[in-house]
């Protein structure tokens, strides 16, 4: 008897989804949610909240954030030391100026992720580009809904570790 049941082994694999935010049409929110729901791995049918089961997410063109109503010079972000006074307010736009577009959405991804012990390794997972360029082309196997090519693709990868692994297996056996 196996124990492989249904595709739960595909579900342990860490893929690289891409997201190109000049070709998206969702808002900062809407974005950041489907971001923490991949990272944290609630798309797998394995999701355990003690386990960290994401994947890895490229998110480029950055620049292109969409942003509705007056976000961006009344939105404020809050910070404090804990001790009395030391709250500080900074606008939208300065963090933007500052840091750049990729800040403001490593905030909004953050803030959705489950405060746990997980939560650095999954905001590690999230890489952040301005541009269209970035390091990680060739691990991207995932776009946006396109889960029947990851599946496809690591079906592949077995089939040729299999063989690859007969091949092996001939070669010690010195068939050949």
């Amino acid at each position: 008897m196996s124990n492989h049941i249904g595709s739960a082994g595909l579900a342990l694999v860490r893929t690289w989804h891409h997201v190109d935010i000049a070709a998206d049409q969702r808002t900062l929110g809407r974005l950041a949610t489907q971001i923490a729901l991949v990272l944290i791995g609630k798309h797998k049918p394995i999701t355990h909240p003690t386990e960290d089961a994401g994947d890895y997410v490229v998110i480029s063109n950055a620049q292109y954030l969409k942003i509705t109503g007056r976000k961006l010079t009344d939105k404020t972000y809050w910070s404090h030391t804990t001790r009395p006074g030391s709250g500080m307010a900074t606008p939208m736009i300065k963090i933007i100026n500052d840091f750049g577009h990729s800040e403001i959405i490593k905030r909004a991804v953050s803030r959705m992720l489950p405060k746990d012990r997980h939560r650095k390794n999954r905001l590690d997972r999230l890489k952040i580009f301005d541009g269209s360029n970035h390091p990680y082309k060739q691990n991207i196997i995932a776009w946006a809904d396109e889960s029947d090519k990851v599946a496809k693709a690591i079906e592949e990868n077995k089939i040729r570790e299999s063989k690859i692994n007969e091949f092996n297996n001939l070669l010690n056996s010195k068939v050949l």
